[in-house]
């Protein structure tokens, strides 16, 4: 069964189980590696949001990933929804809600592909079907999903330890019969040794029920913290999650139980009794070899992206091609070229030039096997503009693209400004590309309503995002949970520069007074120190701003489902674990500014211009400039900033051209080297 003393840890939480884990992943993976593990897994609570950095890191380092998680099980079905019974006492190791709630844990784990897949609509469905105080699924999911998963019941926390606790011995091997109905031989007895009471005495029970169903026993201590001096950490995270303090906390006896990342050969010597429990982590192991492909045979990643409907038969790429072409001409015989036309050289010279870049810019496109995405982009800006909803023109890196202008993605005419296509797909870079589109607040909405009818509601989804633990707000929490005063916390915290990537770390170095304070107060000392121990933890899961995944087939054979606050559909990995497994992100972002430039607009028309266009406004108007110089520019998107409001005082702009500078000059890179000092000297 494996080497003398090997072992692999099969229900480990890291920080993605939000305020119940303190495991950062490249520790885990690291710590697996030093041990000699084979193998270690991820089972965070209710969710995967970081297998995929999970399974990317374990395969760098040479260990093998195996991904999961630990489900919560309604005892009455997952849709009821029971009011909380106190009477109902906690097993050793069992969270008091859970118990009360007849909530119980299973840990399931990936074999295969079909186990993932499995393992991705069963945590949608307790999203997005089951949520009640947790996420929960119910035997009969398990029954319709359970193929490809290895399942361990936990002890305690699982439905047959619990039972076993209760002393009802009957419907414990009832519950042990039902769940080896669904998992034959992928069924597994957890059995645990955190040092709480109990819990040996309740092994050995555990055990004699497992030969008698014959389901094999396994070692699964749940591990939430890198070592045993990392116990304080986790009861600071759950103090965070219930608002508490740690004196109560410990006070109430909290969850207690040792859950660091033991090494193998503690792990054999905590189960000297049962060693073929240890034995039976390795064959788990063995069978999950989960194989997660995003890349093809050539190297090249793997796209998912929406099938875009075209009538009549022809080609995706021909009709891609039709539009660019077709839009270029209509924009020729538009009012922006007027003056162009009436020039000598525009049939002979400049038309040509415009047209040999669409052909080169259309050839890359569709080379690189893009034109699906810019017909899907067009098409929902279209939509949007025939249905009211104002549209920006364009920035970022897409505003150098002549075939985005010809298709109405973006009103900014490269060749003038000479902007570089290649700044937006280049064949040497190869990744998606990305177009940063901006609709009016209130209509965004009902763009994202749109793109859902228009390719099935199970194939669009917006973006997780998680809110960590940043220096500033780690020492309120911190504070928070060993009482000091809101005051006195808020004072400190104040003491941190506000910028990203700020760590206490670096905050030490600038701020002398954070440094004083730690020498003088035991307390503070305290604080600071269990907040670098858990600054860069996730601490909440939100939905990104703009982001939204479309794709060809239903998002949840590519992913778990979230459920947002108000019922949204939320893909479980972030936007760059999205892009990595061959998800398309398209930005839905909702402007202010363009909500305000609306209703300006219908004013102006209401009240004497009924033919006002904001887009036939002109870039030379000398009071725009005037207004934006003397620092009168709030309200305005990405000049409104009392650091960019100077910027403006200082320059004094008087063309679109030095707005641009502004723009590029208002960042760290530049700013750090004097080049906006340089540019206003220069100017002046």
């Amino acid at each position: 069964m494996g080497p003398l003393g090997g072992f692999v840890h099969l229900n480990v939480r890291t920080h993605y189980s939000l305020l119940e884990g303190a495991l950062r992943i490249p520790d885990l993976v690291a710590g697996a590696r030093d041990m000699g593990m084979p193998a270690v897994a991820q089972t965070d609570l209710g969710n995967m949001f970081g297998a995929i950095d999970f399974y990317s890191r374990c395969r760098g380092a040479g260990v093998r990933p195996i991904l999961g998680a630990e489900v919560f099980v309604a005892e009455g079905g997952r849709r009821g929804r029971p009011a909380p019974d106190r009477s109902r006492a906690p097993a050793p190791g069992q969270d008091p809600e859970e118990a009360a709630l007849g909530i119980r844990r299973l840990v399931l784990l990936c074999r295969d592909r079909e186990g993932f897949g499995n393992l991705c609509r069963l945590l949608s469905l307790a999203w997005h079907e089951g949520l009640h105080h947790r996420p929960r699924i119910d035997l009969g999911l398990l029954g319709r999903h359970g193929a490809g998963l290895v399942c361990v019941s936990p002890g305690a926390p699982g439905p047959v330890g619990r039972l076993l606790h209760e002393g009802r011995d009957g419907e414990a091997r009832e519950a042990a019969l039902a769940l080896r109905s669904v998992f034959g031989g992928d069924l597994y007895l957890g059995l645990r040794d955190t040092g709480l009471p109990g819990e040996r005495e309740l092994n050995r029970r555990t055990a004699e029920l497992g030969e008698e169903v014959g389901a094999g026993l396994v070692a699964a201590n749940p591990c939430a913290y890198l070592s045993r001096e990392d116990a304080g950490a986790l009861e600071v995270l759950r103090c965070i999650q219930t608002g508490g303090t740690r004196d109560a906390f410990r006070g109430g006896g909290g969850r207690g139980g040792e859950l660091w990342l033991r090494p193998p050969g503690e792990m054999r010597r905590l189960f000297g009794e049962w060693p073929g429990a240890c034995d039976a982590t390795l064959e788990v192991a063995e069978k999950c070899r989960l194989e997660l492909v995003w890349k093809d045979p050539a190297g090249r990643q793997i796209y998912h992206l929406p099938d875009f409907p075209i009538e009549g038969g022809e080609g995706e790429e021909e009709h891609f091609g039709r539009l660019a072409r077709e839009g270029l001409g209509a924009r020729f015989r538009g009012p922006h070229f007027a003056e162009a036309r009436r020039r000598d050289g525009w049939e002979g010279e400049e038309r040509p030039r415009y047209e040999a870049r669409m052909g080169r810019e259309i050839g890359m496109i569709v080379e690189m096997g893009f034109a699906g995405y810019f017909l899907v982009v067009a098409d929902f800006i279209r939509w949007s503009k025939e249905n009211g909803i104002p549209v920006g023109p364009g920035r970022g890196s897409g505003a150098g693209s002549l075939v985005a202008y010809a298709m109405g993605i973006t009103d900014i005419d490269p060749i003038p400004y000479n902007l570089l296509f290649e700044r937006f797909i280049n064949p040497e870079r190869v990744s998606m590309p990305d177009f940063d589109v901006d609709f009016c607040q209130n209509g965004r909405g009902r763009v994202i309503d749109y793109v859902t009818r228009k390719y099935g509601e199970d194939r669009v989804g917006q973006i997780i995002t998680f809110g960590k633990l940043q220096a500033r707000a780690v020492v309120k929490d911190v504070s928070r949970v060993f009482g000091l005063p809101f005051q006195e916390a808020d004072a400190v915290s104040k003491l941190i520069p506000e910028e990203p990537g700020m760590t206490l770390d670096k905050a030490f170095e600038r701020e002398p007074r954070l440094r004083e304070l730690a020498e003088r107060d035991p307390r503070l000392r305290q604080v600071f120190a269990e907040g670098r121990k858990l600054e860069g933890l996730c601490r909440h899961a939100g939905i990104h701003a703009a982001g939204v995944v479309i794709t060809k087939r239903p998002l949840v054979e590519h992913c778990p489902l979230f459920r947002g606050a108000k019922g949204e559909k939320v893909i479980q990995f972030d936007k760059d674990f999205a892009e990595r497994i061959g998800l398309i992100k398209f930005d839905f972002l909702g402007l202010k500014t363009l909500t305000a430039i609306d209703h300006a607009s219908r004013i102006i028309r209401r009240d004497g211009e009924p033919g006002f266009d904001i887009g036939s406004v002109p870039l030379d108007d000398r009071g725009a400039f005037g207004l934006i110089g003397a620092g009168n520019t709030a309200g305005v998107f990405q000049f409104e900033s009392s650091g960019m409001v100077d910027l403006c005082r200082r320059i004094g702009p008087d063309s679109i051209d030095d707005l641009t500078a502004i723009n590029a000059l208002y960042r760290p890179g530049p700013m750090g080297s004097g080049m906006h000092d340089e540019f206003v000297e220069v100017k002046r």
